[in-house]
């Protein structure tokens, strides 16, 4: 029983040094530490608490606006010989890959037939002019009449066109190159017997190549003829090449709301480098280049209400409204700025409207300052205790993010 009171003594006695404790702590004079630890709050009389926060300056930079697709390269001219006629092949007048010229006898058929034609039609109009003329000298003399010589007349016009038709008949036993090419492999021999319309060997004039490719609708206004484009190109990795827009196709594809686009470039061998077709090619289109865009990282834009703001610093000298109301030694001050935005490259943003070069703003820590004149300090990552934070004529690259 003795116990059981010493206990209740003894807990009771803790409790009044516990409260005792606790109301000394709250009634004592408080030291200049408590004192910025309540204003830090936000407690009566505070001063407006000072953030750390990360800053970037407002640089002038090369931006090009552009259009990424992908695409293959073709020649500028390709053709497959084909056969009008079937026949057996007498001869070939070329060699795999080699340069033909426009006109040249490629693939010729055997043609006895079609020259033993051509060769009765002269005849036959040899006897029809020389009817017309005897007949032209019997009506001179008016011993025949006027319809004979027509008749005759026309015997000759029937043999001229005959002999037409056996020389055309002639000419397509033989498959000229149409244009200046290179010669693919021959896909038939000597002897073989073909029918019309048969594969018998691919032209290509490289000399210029051909990519064709297709963007999204959105870029059909922007699309011009003449623009620049750069193309890489997979089979010759670190080489970049230039094309020029040459037809824009003017109907878009429903399917894919894309427009087709073709762009041509030179083939000069360079390096021993010659294109071929059916290369892949990476295709960027150049629609303007700005050697002085100013740009900010996207951290810095802050959307609200539908419009894009950042939180400019500013040295407290510029603001003499907010004299007094800082704590000391306070250098920067915040101030809301709208803005424009035009291209998102690579994590930055262009700023079109409402920044100067030069200017800097917060990056990262805007969530600390709620309201224009809201006094911070710039903070480098990894800063020591002890340094300098960076100031806002020589902003840091990266910094973090502490209150004080």
């Amino acid at each position: 029983m003795a116990k059981k009171i010493v206990y209740v003594v003894v807990a009771a006695v803790g409790i009044a040094v516990a409260s005792a404790a606790t109301w000394w702590r709250q009634t004592r004079p408080q030291g200049p530490q408590a004192v910025m630890a309540k204003v830090s709050d936000g407690g009566p009389g505070a001063t407006p608490r000072v953030a750390g926060v990360e800053v970037a300056k407002v640089a002038p930079q090369a931006l090009r606006d552009d259009a990424q697709a992908v695409g293959s390269l073709r020649a500028g001219q390709r053709v497959m010989l084909r056969p009008e006629v079937l026949g057996r092949i007498a001869a070939l007048n070329f060699k795999d890959g080699s340069l033909v010229r426009k006109g040249h006898v490629l693939v010729q058929f055997d043609d006895t037939l079609q020259r033993a034609e051509v060769q009765q039609m002269q005849a036959q109009l040899s006897i029809a002019q020389a009817s017309f003329k005897r007949t032209q000298e019997l009506v001179a003399a008016n011993f025949m009449a006027q319809q004979t010589l027509d008749t005759a007349a026309a015997n000759v016009q029937v043999a001229q066109a005959q002999l037409a038709l056996a020389q055309a008949r002639l000419s397509r036993m033989a498959v000229r190159a149409p244009f200046e090419a290179v010669a693919g492999i021959r896909l038939v021999n000597v002897g073989d017997y073909v029918k019309d319309g048969a594969d018998l060997v691919t032209l290509e004039d490289t000399r210029q190549m051909l990519v064709d490719f297709r963007l999204p609708e959105r870029y059909s206004g922007r699309l011009k003829v003449g623009q620049t484009a750069e193309l890489a190109l997979d089979a010759l990795p670190g080489r970049n090449f230039k094309a020029v827009v040459q037809a824009i196709e003017p109907l878009l594809d429903a399917n894919g709301r894309s427009i087709g686009v073709r762009a041509v470039l030179p083939n000069a061998a360079r390096d021993g480098v010659i294109l071929r077709t059916g290369m892949f090619a990476r295709v960027t289109v150049v629609f303007s280049f700005n050697e002085a865009a100013l740009v900010v990282p996207e951290e810095a834009i802050v959307p609200q209400g539908g419009k894009q703001f950042v939180i400019k610093v500013l040295a407290a000298t510029e603001v003499p409204e907010l004299a007094g109301q800082l704590p000391a030694g306070t250098p920067w001050v915040s101030r809301r700025q709208e803005v424009k935005l035009g291209l998102r490259r690579q994590g930055m943003v262009e700023i079109t409207h409402g920044l100067a070069a030069g200017d800097t703003v917060v990056v990262a820590g805007q969530q600390r300052l709620q309201k224009d004149g809201s006094p911070l300090r710039i903070v480098e990552l990894g800063r020591s205790a002890g340094k300098p934070a960076a100031s806002a004529s020589q902003p840091a690259a990266a910094a973090s993010v502490t209150g004080s």
